[in-house]
């Protein structure tokens, strides 16, 4: 029997689908990625903002014409879009024969089984039930990195956000699980650990009383083979002194923080529901660089949100002036029904949002090649990714450094005459930048 699965969304979600896929394999069923020979087509969903929304929709109506044209018996929707919208798929797409929710997808060997027996299956428990699962996680990102999820769920209620309806109240997962998880991840070959959550600076608050990121990082970086660890998500409120003198001292932990902002007008910021200003960010950020010079700070913004004036657009813009993130994405605002930013006031057209959108990343592009520049002449430690096509490029391999997760940030190309493996670290020298990414040979 051959299933196949398409993850969509965060890197939260794979984590999902990478232990969907453990399940899978544990009971001896054939993982493929032919979707002609799939008996099975699972698609893990996302429906956080209305492009997730039309791309999870899309995908499954592409999916569903393999009963017509490969061998396809069975149809199965989980996710995100599964939990928020059981009944509309069930009603609307009939291709469909099974869904399962967020917080049970534990279950998906047995919805496979009652699918094949011709059975409809509808899964979906309330958000904040635990999915119990105990198995080895397929490694789908190439085996050199990984992403480790330490909690499910958030408590912050942003007025634009659907994700606490949808996963649930914050919920950390005990620290002994994620120990021995990291330790079977770093036996197998993983030696950049990325932790991830809807917010990871809360970590162990839930349980433990209070916010235990900073002793998690202690213990994972304990563990043998791994090289470096990283952390996504992290809101600005929550990032304390400890957690800082940690990222600091411990040669492991990159000096890379991806720390969403979304905006820095207080108004804004306000309706948002967001936990700090802007004279809070400016703290924050000054205290960060001033600890850790060589920090790389990423965020992410939204732009055109309800009642966002060209005055709050242009004070956005000033700030970042100042700020000089050194890597940044923005997302124009999406209207999500059920969320207190929908019911709104003066919600801004969508040629304006847009507009906003390339107005940041044209400033973030002088910012970011800027410094991309600056790295020319300096020596860096690079993790290889991969041997590039013969004919492709001068430069023959391609890798990463500590200021770029993988996926969103910039590659470093390298120039060598040695065969380089996957997975493997090597100096390189930087010799040329090209936007957002670096040229460099092997020293």
């Amino acid at each position: 029997m051959n299933i196949l699965f398409v993850s969509l969304g965060c890197d939260k979600n794979l984590v999902d689908s990478e232990v969907m896929l453990g399940l899978i394999r544990e009971k001896g069923y054939q993982i493929t990625d032919d979707e002609k020979e799939a008996d099975i087509i699972v698609v893990n969903t996302c429906c956080f903002i209305n492009a997730a929304k039309e791309e999870s929709i899309n995908t499954i109506l592409e999916m569903a014409e393999y009963k017509k044209t490969g061998n396809l018996k069975g149809l199965i929707v989980t996710g995100c879009m599964g939990q928020r919208y059981k009944d509309e798929i069930q009603k609307e797409i009939s291709e469909v024969d099974a869904v399962l929710g967020t917080s049970n997808y534990d279950q998906i060997v047995r919805v496979m089984e009652d699918v094949l027996e011709g059975k409809r299956t509808v899964s979906v428990k309330e958000p904040e039930a635990a999915a119990s699962v105990k198995t080895s996680r397929v490694n789908t990102t190439g085996g050199y990195f990984s992403y480790l999820k330490i909690a499910e769920g958030c408590d912050k209620r942003c007025t634009y956000c659907i994700i606490p309806k949808i996963r649930g109240n914050y919920r950390s997962v005990p620290m002994e699980r994620l120990i021995e998880e990291a330790e079977g991840l770093a036996q197998e070959g993983v030696k950049e650990l990325i932790l991830v959550a809807q917010e990871t600076t809360l970590y162990g608050k839930d349980i433990y009383g209070d916010k235990a990121l900073p002793k998690l990082l202690k213990e994972l970086c304990k563990i043998k083979g791994l090289e470096w660890i990283r952390i996504l998500y992290s809101y600005p409120e929550e990032i304390t002194d400890e957690l800082i003198d940690v990222i600091k001292s411990e040669e492991k932990i990159c000096n890379y923080l991806d720390m969403p902002i979304q905006h820095a007008s207080d108004n804004i910021l306000k309706k948002m529901g967001r936990r700090t200003n802007k004279e809070e960010l400016v703290r924050i950020i000054s205290k960060l660089r001033g600890r850790i010079p060589d920090i790389v700070l990423r965020t992410t913004l939204i732009t055109g949100f309800p009642g966002e004036t060209e005055e709050e657009h242009e004070e956005l813009k000033d700030f970042l002036r100042k700020m000089e993130f050194d890597r940044l994405g923005v997302f124009t605002y999406s209207k999500e029904e059920d969320t207190p930013a929908a019911k709104m006031k003066n919600q801004v057209r969508s040629y304006i949002k847009k507009r906003r959108q390339a107005d940041i990343m044209e400033l973030q592009q002088e910012i970011a090649f800027g410094h991309a520049k600056d790295m020319i002449g300096k020596k860096l430690k690079v993790m290889i990714e991969g041997k590039l096509p013969e004919d492709s490029l001068e430069e023959r391999y391609i890798g990463r450094t500590y200021m770029d997760a993988p996926n969103v940030d910039g590659y470093v190309f390298i120039q060598a005459r040695e065969e380089l493996m996957s997975g493997e670290f090597a100096e390189v020298m930087v010799t040329d930048a090209k936007e957002y990414d670096l040229i460099g040979k092997l020293v």
